[in-house]
Order: structure tokens, then sequence, then C-alpha cells
């Protein structure tokens, strides 16, 4: 006979039946309504194959030779406790190699040999005890000093599996190696990194906001703040100033619009050494907005940022030179985290933590460090992600556009809530249902990053506003697109999975006709947002050929769990996970020598957990 708990199990698993039935009849739906989607608009949006000759020639320009070296960086993270220990592990490792192009064949890519031996690579292994946790990540608090999240246990397993310290130490290692290795190696021309570059800087800016009156909770929780270094004190300001010190004229960064214009202005005023707000409003364009630029100026002047000098304006001696003392301070702290293995500084006789919130700063620092050498050194940076569940071309790019006629398509909201819920899925689906169209390797026209917090807007079809409190990102940063690198030879329906590409903006993506101006209600201002778009395959894209070419010629379908995916950040991934397994096997036999230490014997059982033992118990019984 049956026991009620047993009917349950049963009950359970026929329901959970009937609702995966639902989500496969569901997407069957879906499937049926993007076949068509093709021929209607989307056969203007997709580039199939690449120009050799074209490639060629653009990478002469570009690279400024047509051998260049390639370097692919991804990361690995390991948090394990041991008795009243944590252990957090976080690193970085690269696959490097040379990359030639050719007028008539595909480029030709080249490995380095012994890859594991000579691989460049960067971690660090903090121990932490239990109650110093907290202490470290930042993301436990709320925002009073000490005070620990409401609805957050304080139970030790609770602490250890929502910690984010392994995960940002790996986080800052991929940006700090990259950028390493583009100081020290000129020869570098082509940067591939395992994740998303746009939702990276939007996501440091977030982690990295302030709250309350002068920084207080910044002071509270950032232990470089106060560090002396190369004779100057780091100061709040600094860090509020480097937050969006990522300046480019000609892509127009930051954009003088909204909460950027602050910042713009402080690069203006350190870029010219004094300035009048006259010049000010001409220089940026924006004498529709001269009152609202005075109250700007006279908001930094009151918090220290400028200081004015018969109506001239300038940098406080403390901002001036901030920026490269801000460079330096990333590759000191880098070192002394990754070569040292050392979590901590010295700041007033005392030690001191370095926290997650500091962590976040520098590898937002290290970020525009990088981006900086990029543009100057004509570096092409491309991020490459796998499993994205992206919405932001079907729910902002398309109606957007749409509305602007910018795209020849005509597709109504219906319609749209009923193809696959996201990008990668929706363009997947409509390249496997019109295989006898589209033949791999294609990608997606490239628009501008800033899609992604762009919504329409009621006040008009040329209007947009931010997503979530009208915030928008920095528009002409990165560049976002989709891409599909191969099919099998035996059955055209079988093909990779869709990619999602985000590159950094470059000033040849600068043209008029690839720029588009939307408006945006910002307060009582409606302020210009400017975008990159390539609205239809026809227009030049030198860029995206190159890269096309670039990860075709990277691609190995012979390895099945290669498939469509990237050589070289396949092998990079590979070397992590190698030396991920090489931690994990020294911190179990760290354990296992504490077990078995004679004079600690006696404290082995109060040492550990209660969670631990039960598990080892549990382990032991199993066997």
């Amino acid at each position: 006979m049956d026991s009620p708990l047993t009917s349950k199990v049963a009950k359970l698993g026929e329901d959970l039946r009937k609702s995966s039935e639902l989500q496969v009849n569901d997407y069957k739906k879906r499937f049926d309504t993007v076949k068509g989607m093709y021929d209607d608009f989307l056969k203007d949006l997709i580039i199939q194959g690449f120009n050799s000759e074209k490639s060629y020639e653009f990478a002469l320009k570009f690279f400024g030779s047509p051998k260049i070296e390639f370097v692919a960086i991804d990361g690995t993270e390991y948090a394990k406790e041991i008795f009243d220990l944590v252990i957090f592990f976080g690193g970085a490792y690269a696959c490097t190699g040379e990359i030639e192009f050719h007028p008539e064949i595909s480029p030709v890519v080249t490995y380095r040999e012994k890859v594991l031996q000579e691989g460049q690579g960067i971690s660090s292994c903090v121990p932490l005890y239990i109650n110093e946790v907290p202490e470290v990540d930042q993301t436990l608090f709320q925002e009073k000093e000490g005070e620990l999240a409401l609805g957050k246990s304080l139970k030790d397993e609770e602490i250890i599996d929502n910690s984010q310290i392994s995960n940002a130490i790996m986080h800052f290692a991929e940006y700090f190696l990259a950028y390493s290795i583009v100081m020290k190696n000129k020869d570098v021309k082509l940067i591939l990194m395992d994740r998303t570059l746009s939702g990276d800087q939007a996501g440091l800016v977030g982690k990295t906001s302030k709250s309350g009156k002068n920084w207080q909770e910044w002071k509270s929780r950032c232990s470089l703040l106060g560090y002396k270094f190369k004779g100057r004190e780091i100061t709040p300001r600094m860090f509020d100033y480097g937050r969006y010190r990522i300046y480019n004229k000609i892509l127009n960064l930051p954009p003088p619009r909204a909460d950027y214009l602050r910042y713009r202005i402080l690069c203006l005023i350190e870029e010219k050494g004094k300035i009048n707000l006259d010049e000010i409003v001409k220089e940026l364009k924006i004498q529709n907005r001269k009152e609202r630029v005075k109250k700007i100026l006279e908001k930094l002047e009151l918090l220290g940022f400028i200081e004015e000098h018969n109506g001239f304006y300038e940098l406080k001696n403390e901002l001036k030179d901030s920026w490269d003392l801000l460079k330096e301070l990333v590759l000191e702290v880098g070192k002394r985290i990754f070569e040292e293995n050392n979590l901590r500084i010295e700041k007033d006789g005392k030690e001191h933590w370095l926290t997650t919130l500091d962590l976040s700063f520098l590898t937002l620092f290290c970020l525009y460090a990088l981006i900086e050498e990029c543009w100057k050194r004509g570096i092409l940076l491309i991020g490459l992600t796998k499993d994205t569940a992206a919405k932001d071309f079907k729910r902002h790019f398309i109606p957007i556009c749409q509305n602007n006629n910018i795209i020849s398509s005509h597709i109504s909201q219906e319609s749209l809530a009923l193809i696959p819920n996201t990008d990668r899925m929706f363009l997947q689906s409509v390249s496997l249902l019109n295989y006898e169209k589209i033949d791999p390797p294609w990608v997606l026209v490239e628009y501008d990053s800033a899609f992604k917090t762009l919504v329409p807007s009621d006040e008009g079809l040329e209007f947009v506003r931010g997503a979530i409190r009208n915030k928008i990102s920095p528009e002409k940063f990165f560049l976002k697109s989709y891409i599909q690198l191969v099919k099998a030879e035996t059955d055209p329906k079988l093909r990779s999975n869709v990619l999602a590409i985000d590159r950094l903006a470059y000033e040849v993506d600068i043209r008029r006709e690839t720029l588009f101006t939307f408006k945006n209600m910002y307060g009582r201002f409606v302020e210009p947002v400017e975008v990159i778009i390539y609205k239809n395959k026809d227009v030049e894209n030198p860029v995206q050929n190159l890269v096309l070419a670039v990860l075709s010629s990277m691609c190995e379908s012979n390895v099945p769990e290669m498939f469509g995916h990237n050589k070289p950040l396949f092998i990079a991934d590979k070397i992590a996970k190698w030396h991920v397994r090489l931690v994990k096997n020294m911190i179990e036999a760290m354990g296992r020598w504490i077990m078995n230490n004679p004079e600690l014997r006696d404290f082995i059982f109060y040492m550990t957990t209660f969670r631990y033992r039960r598990s080892e118990i549990e382990r032991f019984r199993r066997s």
C-alpha cells in the first residue's frame, strides 16, 4: 500500500511532466512564429561570410601589420571551508598565439606550444577565519558601518555560501592580467575575453555607487581611501571622478548628458587646465543647457572638485593627475594581491583587509586603463559569451528602430511577445528554420550596447528613456552583436550555438551613416542620445568584417565540446580548470594535514563546524 508521501511524490512527478509538456508546446509555437521573420526583415540584418581581402586591408590599417599577437583570457574561482577557515581562490589564465591575415585566404592562427608550462596566469589564494569574511565581503552589510544586512543569516554556512570574495578576486584578475600583458608586450593587438564588457562596466559602476553624504559609505567600507601612495592620499573625490574617467572626445565620452555631464565637464577642465562657462558649453555643444552647466559647476565647487578664479574653473590640486595615480595604484595593489598573495594594506600604522568594494573599484579602473591602451595603440578588445539570457535585441532594439524607420520591420508587439524569450534562442531558431537560406558563419549587424538600457518612451516615437529610473548606459562605448560560426558537414540543420559579442567602439565607427539621435526627457531638459547603429548589412563595417574573419579562423569543429566556440578561450578555460584542480587538491591536502597533526588532535572536534562534521560522517557511511 502506497504511503501518503509516495502519493505526493507521484503527483509531483505527474505535475512536472505536464508542466514540461506545456513548456515544450509553447516553444514549438514560438518557433513557428519566427520562421518567416528572416524574409520579413532579418535578411537585411544578418551578414553571411566575410571578405578576406577587406579584412587584410583593414588589419594593415588598424593594427599596422598583417601579423599580430593575440591573447585570450578566462578566469576561475573556488571557495572551500576547512574547520574555522575559509579558503578563497581566484585567478585568470591566458592562451596566447599569433594570427596572420592574407588577402586571398582566411587568417592563419598559430598557438604557443607548451601553453601550460609557458602560459601566462595570475591567481591569489586568501585564507580567512569565518568571522573575518564579513569584514572583507561588504555585500553582506547594510548602509551603516558594521551592520549586517537584515534578512541575511549570521550562520557560518550562510556567510560562506553568499560570499563574493573569490568572484571579486577572479574578476579583478581577468582585467589585471589583460592590462599587464598589453603593458609588457607591445605586439599584442587582439584581446579576447569570456566576459560581457558593457555589462561589466555597468555592473562595476553599480557596485561602486555611493549613498549618504560626503561618501560616508565608501569611507566605512573601502580600505583604500586614506591610503598613502606615492606621497599622496587616496581620497573619495579621486574615486568618484575615476568611476567615469573614460575620456574620448571623438566618441563623445563621457556623454554630455544626464548624470554623466558633471564628469564630462571635469574631463574637459582637466584637459584645458582652465576654462570658463561659455567655453565649456561651446566645446560640448550644449549652449541650450548653459544654466544647468552653471549649476553643475557650482555644485562641483561646493563638493571640492574644482575652484573658480575670475570666471575660470580649474581642478583642485587633489584631483590633478589623479587618474595617472589611480592607474599606478591598480598596478601596485594588483602585484600585491597576485604576486605576494596579500590582500592587506597598511594604513595609519595598522593592517587593513582590502574589501570587495576595493576590488570593484580596482577592477573598474583597470578596465578603463585597458580601454585607454586599446584606443591609443589600436588593440581590438572583444568580449565573447556563450550562454546569455539577454533580450535587448527583440525587446529594445527592434521596437525603437521600427518606430523611427531605421530598420524595415513591421512587427507587432503581439508577434514580438510570441518569439523565443532570449535573443540567443530567437536567432538560433531563425537560423535553424531557415537553414537553406542562412549559411554560417554569419553575424548580426552591430548596434550600440546602450540599447540594453533603452526602451521606447510615451513622449513620442523619437523619444527613449532608461529602462530603470531613466538611467541610460553611456552610448558609443561598446557595440553588440550575435554570431553563429559553424554547421555540421553531415547535417545542415545541426548548427553551433549563437554567441554574444561585445566589443569596444572605435573612432572608425563614427560616421554619418552610423549615427542616430534619439531624445530623452531628463528632468525638464530634452537631451540627445546619439547611438551607433549599423542599420543593415549594406552599411560597411570594417571592424565587424575583421572580427568575423578572426573568430571564424579560431573555430574548430573536430572537437565536440568546442563545436562553434572560440578555441583560444576554450584553451584558456582548460588552463584555468587545470589550475583550480591543483588548488583543490592542495587545499584538501592541507585539511588532511591538520586532521592528522598530533598537536591539533585535541582541538579538531571544536575547530570543525557541525555541517562539516555531519557531511564527513555521511560521506564515510556511504563509502
